[in-house]
């Protein structure tokens, strides 16, 4: 069973590796990804520093991306952003993984009244848009940068129980599942080490295309002045700035709208990559 296994995750690396759009997808994030760790020592400018002498100038030499209505240079404000921006997706990411995965095996596992709780309770969360879920949220926490990871977080938990209790619902009904269970196996033991082993590619797949919505959702709340809030660098809040000055400073709203779509369309073409290498329809 083990051989069978490595052999099948194998395979599914292989065929990632193949997948010419996935590794487009895995250079845009590995391009983000080291921006981030690095924006302290590439930065040309602080990225709170302000200047009004040299409020709203254009792309130049010396600032590559133009300054905002402070003076502050985009460039630097972008490359730090960076590291917000990641680190919104993550976290988000966690939380609804960790508690949606936690649900979703109860639900699946042992079923009954469980599983009708659980489920109904994430079928009401899935009534209410994604967006406008996260505003009611926000508006019981308040706002501010972590709030809004935690009000994403708790969005997506729904997607995550409904997809590993479908896996679970299958995978328990197995023979390996009941023969461990008739040597005498414990419920946690035969969850951790069996079902959601066994479950991890769909887990995985949801979760990479999570982290690109997590941070369109981040940047939208922002936007809306609920997230990250003034003078911190994320993109959602730049661009909200920026869309004062459309006008006579574009650059100032369409850079940080790049740098937000090429991150997304990163995690996209690589959890599409992903969703391809492991579907069993397309494995020969």
């Amino acid at each position: 069973m083990r051989q069978k296994s490595e052999s099948l995750w194998t395979l599914s690396y292989r065929k990632f590796c193949r997948n010419r759009t996935a590794m487009v997808g895995v250079v845009i994030l590995l391009f983000f990804t080291v921006v981030a760790f690095l924006a302290p020592y590439i930065s040309p400018y602080d990225p709170l520093e302000q200047s009004f002498i040299k409020s709203l100038l254009p792309p130049s030499k010396e600032h590559l991306f133009g300054t905002d209505e402070f003076g502050r240079d985009l460039f630097s404000r972008l490359l730090y952003g960076a590291r917000i921006s990641l680190q919104i997706g993550f976290i988000s990411v966690t939380i609804s993984l960790v508690i949606g995965v936690t649900l979703g095996l109860i639900a699946g596992y042992y079923g009954s009244w469980l599983d009708m709780v659980i489920m109904r309770v994430m079928d009401l969360m899935l009534c209410f848009p994604y967006i406008l879920l996260a505003l009611v949220i926000m508006a019981i926490l308040g706002p501010g940068l972590y709030n809004a990871m935690i009000a994403i977080g708790i969005v997506y938990i729904p997607t995550f129980a409904r997809i590993v209790r479908s896996s679970v619902l299958t995978i328990k009904e197995e023979e390996y599942i009941k023969a461990v269970k008739s040597l005498g196996a414990g419920d946690l033991r035969i969850l951790l080490k069996h079902v959601l082993i066994n479950a991890m590619a769909p887990i995985i797949i949801q979760a990479t295309l999570s982290i690109g919505r997590a941070i369109i959702n981040a940047a939208g709340l922002s936007f809306l002045g609920l997230g990250a809030q003034p003078p911190t660098p994320e993109w959602g809040a730049i661009l909200s700035n920026g869309q004062t000055f459309l006008r006579d400073a574009p650059w100032v709203a369409t850079f940080p709208g790049i740098a937000i779509a090429l991150l997304v369309l990163g995690f996209n073409l690589v959890g599409d990559g992903l969703r391809d290498a492991f579907d069993p329809k397309l494995k020969r």
